[in-house]
């Protein structure tokens, strides 16, 4: 009994290791003198059967292994009375010895940690690691809880049992942070069927969104609030209100789907704004936010364009494009791992075993004699092909434009005259993608080096077509300027005409104001863009949604439910379902912005109308994607699409910016419609701002700056 007590008390001192580990040793020493006692038993038996010499051999073992055994004893025994008084001494002694024994074990425990949180990092084998590894583990179990005894040790347990708690907080928090993320599991559903190509498009598509709701609040909140709050209300002056001749059919659906009556005249448009220098009891100078907000929207979207493509060129690995060591790079970089869904994964199984295929055999052909110059002539022939249809697509859309321009001083036209333009836009977005692509198998391209360049042919077409319609547009609003300085005049001399004969009346009496529907209007050319990028941003939506309707989701609804019936596999051949297209739904978000980037300074509700578009594209698609496409053939990695995709971002936003920099330096704004009305350049208004508000000598540092001595080296640098 008193052993047993000494070896339970050995057990619950933590800090007796090595006098444990002496203890074992003695044992083992006992245990082999008990084996020997054995053995010599064994011996004496059988020595009774054999001859007198081996019976003497037998005894002097078994005299000889007694004495070890009586000798192992006593020392165990020793042994034993020498812990029972070291733990009595001990128990007698915690409170002296505890911040000994607690400081020894609370550094080797921070040692322990240390070693598991480095393991990974050693360079051992294994082998080492993981019984390294284990051993730590076990000692930071045993003696982090021992730690917890005593009275002056709850401290640091709680502590510790704190930091738990902490370190569990904060994976549960980062957890909840990556469920807050918008439409993160979403996008993580699709990719695991779909693999990272196809929500490398979702990601840019939830980006845009972002970036689009940060500008939204800009002019929102600096220009479109503070007009509805502080300026004039509607009906108080000509520009805020509906012409007498329209206001019968101003609130018709089809008046209103093409963006005339009282939309016209809302604050979706430029034409709305009040060119009054301040405004309301702040004196908040609208002319001037209107100003900075229409190149915020430009220089925000130039920051975080460039800081997203900064931040993805530093995340981006090698893609196994390199040319050299081409099968490494294929064995161990080709899988996307996060693939999820069986029928994707076969997919891309099929897709490596294929490109091995086929890089052993480019291996093999390589060193052949190949007929270059029919592959050059059939790319040759392929570019011209493509060439032709970009200025046939261009020239259609500038005799559309020239025709709409026709068809608007006409009364009485049709539905399609009122539209043309916009639905020849949208029909040329939809059927030159696949010409191009069907005009590219000539080029026999890897299918990686193919979508680039199918890429950017459909880029250079919707540019075409989009600065083909601002050319077309140019010349209305030329038309325009020179029908403004005929208004202008007949305004004026309606004012002066009423003036006139209300004194002609009553000479004492105040003459009543001219009723704002009946004043002469002037055609404002601002007003007139914007309502051609709206109705260009309306139907691009309209297109894209009956798209997916009629192209995917009723496809598969009629291969699914006929194939039954058919002759032949609808499922395998035609028309089979349908494949995500990336290449067109990248490049009609990008499109998409462009025009979105252009608009908005001549119809600051367009950042609205786009904000709603990308929200419900965002469930829209994820629904196609999910009920009625399959994934591709050959499923590629997404690791510099992203990249790519802000590359064309950047350009189209920088060819977005001409436009709009023309119209502000060089043409003149109308005359009563706008918040630019009565100056000669839109950017007089920040002259007329530094030379009212600022004190003198920031006039003279601004004139300064202006020099093009400056400027022009200033440009040279940034380029």
């Amino acid at each position: 009994e008193k052993d047993k007590e000494d070896e339970s008390k050995e057990e619950d001192s933590c800090s007796q290791q090595n006098r444990a580990s002496r203890r074992k040793n003695y044992q083992r020493k006992n245990s082999d003198g008990k084996k020997a006692g054995e053995e010599g038993s064994q011996q004496r038996e059988r020595g009774k059967k054999a001859p007198t010499k081996d019976q003497k051999e037998s005894e002097n073992k078994e005299r000889k292994t007694n004495k070890k055994g009586k000798e192992g004893e006593s020392k165990q025994k020793k042994d034993r009375k020498n812990s029972t008084s070291s733990t009595s001494s001990n128990s007698s002694d915690e409170e002296s010895l505890s911040e000994e024994e607690l400081a020894m074990l609370m550094e080797q425990v921070e040692q322990k940690k240390k070693l598991i949180s480095t393991m990974r990092n050693k360079p051992w084998r294994m082998v080492k690691k993981l019984s390294v590894l284990r051993e730590a583990q076990a000692f930071v179990e045993k003696f982090e809880g021992a730690l917890g005894k005593g009275k002056g040790k709850k401290l640091y347990a709680y502590k510790m049992m704190m930091a738990k708690k902490w370190v569990k907080f904060k994976r549960d928090f980062d957890n909840f942070k990556t469920q807050c993320i918008p439409w993160e599991m979403k996008i993580k559903e699709v990719e695991s069927h779909f693999g990272s190509s196809v929500a490398s498009y979702f990601i840019f598509l939830r980006w845009m969104y972002g970036v689009n709701l940060v500008l939204f609040g800009l002019i929102f909140g600096l220009v479109i609030i503070p007009e509805v709050l502080m300026g004039m209300p509607y009906g108080s002056m000509p520009r805020k209100t509906v012409p007498r001749a329209e206001q019968a059919t101003a609130m018709d659906f089809s008046v209103l789907w093409d963006f005339q009556g009282y939309i016209k005249y809302s604050a979706l448009f430029y034409g709305y704004y009040s060119n009054q220098r301040t405004i309301g009891w702040l004196k908040y100078r609208l002319p001037m936010a209107y100003f900075m907000v229409g190149i915020s929207v430009f220089g925000y979207s130039l920051m975080v364009v460039i800081r997203s493509m900064a931040r993805n060129a530093n995340e981006s690995t090698a893609d196994g494009d390199d040319d050299n060591f081409i099968f490494s790079w294929k064995m161990f970089t080709s899988w996307d791992y996060l693939i999820g869904n069986p029928e994707t994964a076969d997919n891309k199984f099929a897709s490596i075993t294929t490109s091995f295929k086929e890089s052993i055999v480019d291996e093999q052909e390589s060193n052949k004699d190949e007929n270059i110059h029919l592959r050059r002539f059939l790319r040759v022939l392929a570019n011209v092909l493509i060439i032709c249809c970009l200025c046939g697509s261009g020239y259609l859309i500038y005799f559309v434009v020239k025709r709409s321009q026709t068809f608007s001083k006409m009364q009485n036209i049709g539905w399609y005259e009122r539209n043309e333009v916009e639905i020849v836009m949208s029909l040329l977005g939809m059927f030159c993608p696949p010409l191009f692509e069907t005009i590219a198998a000539l080029e026999n391209y890897h299918p990686r080096i193919g979508l680039k360049w199918q890429l950017g042919r459909i880029f250079a077409l919707f540019l075409g077509n989009l600065y083909t319609f601002l050319l077309a547009l140019m010349d209305d609003v030329n038309e325009k300027l020179a029908e403004e300085d005929m208004v202008k005049n007949i305004t004026h001399w309606t004012l002066l005409g009423h003036h006139n004969l209300s004194a002609g009346n009553s000479s004492t009496a105040t003459p009543p104001p001219l009723d704002p529907a009946d004043v002469p209007r002037g055609p404002c050319w601002e007003t007139t863009v914007g309502i051609e990028f709206v109705r260009l941003t309306v139907s691009d939506i309209l297109v894209t949604y009956i798209t997916i309707l009629v192209g995917d989701f009723i496809r598969a609804c009629f291969v699914r439910f006929v194939n039954y019936c058919w002759c032949w596999d609808l499922e395998a051949g035609f028309p089979s379902y349908a494949e995500f297209d990336i290449s067109g739904n990248v490049l009609g978000l990008v499109f998409n912005q462009g025009m979105i980037w252009m608009g908005s300074f001549y119809a600051p509700g367009l950042v609205g109308i786009n904000v709603l578009r990308l929200l419900t594209s965002m469930y829209f698609q994820c629904w196609a994607v999910m009920s009625s496409n399959v994934p591709h053939e050959r499923v590629f990695k997404a690791s510099k699409s992203n990249n790519f995709y802000m590359g064309l971002l950047l350009l189209i936003l920088f060819l977005s910016l001409l436009p709009v920099a023309y119209t502000i330096m060089s043409l003149p704004p109308s005359f009563d419609c706008g918040p630019f009305s009565g100056k000669k350049r839109m950017y007089e208004v920040i002259q007329e701002t530094i030379e009212l508000d600022f004190p003198l000598f920031v006039a003279k540092i601004f004139s300064y700056v202006a020099n093009p001595g400056l400027i022009i080296p200033a440009i040279l640098l940034m380029v």
